[in-house]
């Protein structure tokens, strides 16, 4: 370790302990790491990212779990690969631990596993640290409460102290010590699990023993979702309407909240609809244990007729036939359910709809959205009574945690597995090869509970029958299930896979197509593998939500998504994190953050070429006008009216910016998609919203915003008024520069293209009072807002950006915001510059006393030799970094930049990936120069050029996964 390295360390211990004033690295600033889902802060994240950069570790934990290490596995098995060797103690103390986590980290060759007995200690054994060495000599550690279990690494309140440290140091000496001793008086993993696993399943028979309760007498309440729609659903009912629906995620319980919805309304007779008979039998159950001995049940279907029960649950196949509905008075029912309403748009249901007249109807489905274009909200008065989708119910912990890996498909010697394989090459994809690929990742990264209980969905019938012939060949016990299956059939495969470990016929995977996506209930399932492409991500989100359900038998789902070259990967992340913005950087953050985000115990991982072909999807993604106009209708249909640009926010729907690129504003483009849409907007109103739409509707600062808002309500602003405004809006300071600005972009003088210029030089919506200095709306402008629809098409660009400001832009390092994305055109604008110096600011401008530096992390190959300059990250708070050629030291550019480490010239660094990425940047943070050198490279030519080679020091430094993403631009 150098001497200053260990400077470093001492320096950061000064700021973080003594005083936080002093200027210090951050690396090796103590610091608190907790969990806190608001702040997208993870223990376990910690962990994973010191380990990644570790060259050796040593855990003490006193409790492991399955669900602690599961996250982790991943990154365990990079360490393998590269040798890295670590240590796990861990104690029997309590008997909590779980032998089949010790297991799986025993497997490990490059980990040792010892476990530190109660009986030779003579009393408990609770320690809680993560030790981890790095190559240069220096140690990081986590001390403080937290278990290697899944909850107390994700979600609970556990508090934990992050520091380094030096080998030769007093902590060194007392930490490191004490692990050896502790270690020392250790026994070997292989030679006390036995033993310690039959005292572990002894404790966990006698617990659920004690935990057995009979339900016959019970009466269950609804859970927090169910007790929210039930009190909706009463202020609809008492409100007038007879029309409800209920948009919920797969597992959390929509069965069961409409049956303690009609609990609570005491109807005469209930009629409950679903398209499969399986689906009945399981809503029989739920409706009879909330119900009770109120009704009498009975299912009416191709199989049975019962007909006079009062809870009477029916096929729409069966219910559907002229012979059985004339059976019934159309008023037979008081209340009708139907489930999977998504379905309802077919003949048969349509029927059934037009035949009986209930009091109320209520339908039910995780997935609203139909591709057939049917109005499932309009079809119910669109009444939405709740919903709650995936990330919702998993924050409210209504689902299993899941742990989802995204790995690489098995991938030939030249070849890959693609869209061209599924269909062209059967081989490739029932070869033994891929099959002993897909068991050694399913058998490593495992399953919770006593058996293994998989789904497998494969892209192709054929497919799914071979890989369960092979499966069975390798000792697996398994079928392959399609829609020729009859339902006595596929009931038998699910009860086989539901049936205890020492039941003979019982089944490891059921092998599936598409039949499984929806209606279907089977809670043991612990592992998901998907072996086929992402088409769909309600399709997706549907196969997941098949492990979702909660059961005692497990405490997560596994689910191992083989990832091949496809084109549509980028509906991964969408699918994931429910995200349905279709926003690019929406989506590429969430693959860079993973983990973070995703709420409770639940963990995301992608390894790293598939990291690479999902940002290689997204990039080359398209947002096509279908899937636009797809999005517009569908929320269309749900408001029953035409929606607003702050509707698409509210609901979390599409980005409206999407429709700004495609066709200069928003109410254009709904007014071309939809013909009930046609505002009679003037030429130059169209004018107004377009430039509005395109300048300043992203809500990067909130000045323009609210001057339009002053404009169109009160005609007028000072800057007094104006000033205030902003201060009350954004709580700071706010000054004549940015008012000025803001002045120069609504007047068009900020714009300097020709193109810009000609296009909006008719543009006039503001003119200056020289009386008192006030602004007024032109006549143009304040005539255009005596129209009431432009007026609310004004005033909607006003509060979307608004919204998105607060939601974006809220927290800002001199108005940028960390880690979102800029044009040069927006850096421009958010420094004040007089005008748009965009199309000739490329790498780096020093103006204004500001210096924006723009850096393009993997360089284009076919650039000129001149320009591939050698920026990049030392680390995580510096950044290497050259100013551009044929410049030296006492060049007046390159000494302006030195002097303003006194903070004359503010310096921001905004990077990107690479072109493909497209044209905008990261906000990176401020950067400030700590060393320079005159360095020299070649040009195309072979000469000689001079060039500054600058280290800047990055405040704040770079958050670990956004530092992760721009590292594997080049690796």
């Amino acid at each position: 370790m150098s001497q200053a390295t260990a400077s470093l360390i001492m320096k950061g211990a000064t700021n973080g302990l003594i005083d936080s004033r002093i200027d210090s690295y951050p690396d090796f600033t103590p610091r608190l790491v907790v969990n806190n889902f608001e702040s997208r802060r993870k223990i376990i994240s910690d962990i994973e990212y010191e380990l990644a950069h570790c060259s050796s570790f040593s855990f003490c934990v006193a409790f492991i779990t399955l669900g602690g290490i599961a996250p982790l596995l991943p990154i365990f098995k990079t360490l393998e690969s590269r040798g890295v060797k670590g240590r796990i103690l861990t104690t029997d103390y309590l008997s909590f631990s779980e032998p089949e986590a010790l297991r799986k980290l025993g497997s490990l060759s490059n980990v040792e596993v010892r476990m530190a007995e109660e009986r030779r200690f003579g009393h408990g054994f609770h320690p809680k640290g993560y030790i981890f060495g790095r190559e240069d000599g220096t140690y990081r550690a986590l001390v403080g409460s937290a278990n290697m279990t899944g909850k107390a690494l994700s979600e609970n309140e556990e508090w934990n102290l992050h520091f380094a440290f030096a080998q030769n140091g007093s902590m060194a000496e007392s930490l490191l010590c004490e692990f050896e001793r502790l270690w020392a008086n250790s026994s070997a993993l292989s030679s006390v699990l036995e033993t310690y696993a039959k005292i572990y399943e002894e404790k966990k028979k006698t617990v659920r023993a004690d935990r057995v309760i009979s339900f016959e007498n019970v009466k269950l309440e609804p859970n927090a979702m169910q007790a929210r729609f039930v009190d909706n659903l009463d202020r609809m009912i008492e409100a007038g309407e007879d029309r409800f629906l209920l948009v919920s995620a797969t597992g959390t319980g929509k069965t069961f909240a409409s049956a303690f919805g009609l609990r609570h309304r005491n109807p005469r007779r209930i009629l409950f609809l679903a398209h499969r008979e399986t689906i009945l039998k399981q809503a029989v159950q739920s409706y009879r244990r909330v119900l009770g001995n109120v009704y009498t049940y009975g299912i009416l279907s191709g199989n049975e007729k019962c007909r006079e029960a009062t809870c009477l649950f029916a096929t729409m196949q069966t219910m559907s036939e002229d012979k059985e509905m004339r059976l019934f008075q159309k008023d037979a029912f008081d209340f009708i359910v139907i489930d999977e309403v998504h379905r309802a748009g077919s003949d048969s249901y349509q029927k059934i709809m037009n035949y009986f007249r209930p009091q109320y109807w209520l339908g039910m489905t995780a997935s609203p959205e139909r591709l057939d274009g049917f109005n499932i909200y309009e079809l119910f008065d669109n009444n939405l009574v709740y919903e709650i989708r995936l990330q919702q119910a998993l924050e409210e912990n209504l689902l299993c945690p899941f742990h989802y890996y995204g790995i690489t498909d098995f991938q030939y010697e030249g070849s890959e597995i693609s869209e061209e394989t599924l269909f062209s090459d059967f081989r490739k994809l029932v070869s033994s090869e891929r099959v002993n690929y897909i068991i050694d990742q399913a058998e490593y990264y495992g399953h919770s509970g006593d058996r293994l209980r998989g789904l497998v969905f494969c892209s192709a019938i054929k497919e799914a029958r071979e890989l369960s012939r092979l499966f069975n060949e390798r000792g697996y016990r398994t079928c392959a299930l399609s829609g020729d299956d009859s339902p006595q059939k596929r009931e038998e495969a699910i009860a086989r896979l539901e049936a205890s470990a020492d039941f003979e016929d019982r089944l490891d995977y059921i092998f599936t197509v598409d039949i499984f996506n929806e209606g279907v209930d089977i809670p043991a399932v612990n592992q998901v593998l998907m072996l086929r492409p992402t088409q769909s991500p309600v399709v997706f989100v549907q196969q997941l939500g098949r492990g979702l359900r909660k059961f005692n038998e497990k405490d997560f789902v596994v689910v191992i998504d083989f990832i091949g070259n496809y084109t549509n990967n980028y509906m991964i992340p969408i699918a994931l994190s429910g995200d349905r913005s279709y926003s690019k950087d929406a989506i590429r953050k969430y693959v860079m953050e993973g983990s973070r985000v995703i709420s409770g115990c639940s963990s995301i991982h992608f390894d790293e070429i598939t990291k690479e072909r999902i940002f290689k999807s997204i990039d080359a993604q398209k947002t096509s006008q279908t899937m636009l106009k797809k999005k517009y209708f569908a929320l269309k249909d749900k408001l029953g009216r035409v929606p607003s640009m702050v509707d698409f926010v509210d609901f979390g729907e599409v980005d409206p910016l999407l429709f700004v690129e495609k066709k200069g504003s928003y109410r254009r483009f709904a007014s071309i998609v939809d013909k009930d849409y046609s505002p009679d907007f003037s030429a130059e109103e169209w004018m107004v919203l377009e430039f509005l739409s395109s300048m300043v509707a992203n809500g990067m600062r909130p000045h323009e915003l609210l001057m339009i808002r002053q404009l169109v309500e009160e005609r007028q602003f000072t800057k007094s008024t104006f000033l205030s405004e902003v201060e009350s809006y954004r709580k700071i300071d706010a000054d004549d520069g940015s008012y000025e600005s803001a002045l120069r972009v609504l007047n068009t003088d900020f714009l300097n293209s020709p193109g810009d210029k000609k296009r909006y030089a008719t543009l006039h919506m503001i003119e200056a009072d020289g009386s008192d200095g006030s602004i007024h709306a032109s006549s143009d402008f304040a005539e255009m807002t005596d129209d009431e629809e432009f007026r609310a098409a004004l005033l909607d660009i006003v509060e979307f950006g608004l919204a998105r400001c607060r939601e974006k832009y809220g927290k800002t390092i001199d108005d940028f915001a960390l880690y979102e994305k800029y044009s040069r055109k927006d850096v421009c604008r958010l420094l004040n510059w007089p005008q748009d110096d965009s199309s000739t600011l490329y790498g780096y401008r020093v103006k204004y006393g500001t210096c924006p530096i723009f850096v393009t992390y993997k360089k284009s190959e076919d650039i000129s030799a001149t320009i591939q300059y050698a920026d990049h990250f030392i680390d995580q708070g510096l950044f290497n970094w050259m100013s551009r050629s044929r410049l030296k030291i006492e060049s007046t550019e390159i000494q302006k930049i030195i002097a303003g480490r006194d903070g004359s010239v503010k310096m921001y660094l905004f990077v990107k990936k690479s072109d493909d990425e497209g044209s905008d940047f990261y906000f990176m943070g401020k950067v400030t120069p700590r060393d320079w050198t005159q360095e020299y490279i070649f040009d195309d030519e072979g000469g000689k050029v001079p060039v500054v080679n600058f280290i800047l020091d990055v405040d704040p430094p770079v958050r670990e996964d956004i530092y992760e993403y721009f590292e594997g631009a080049i690796d």
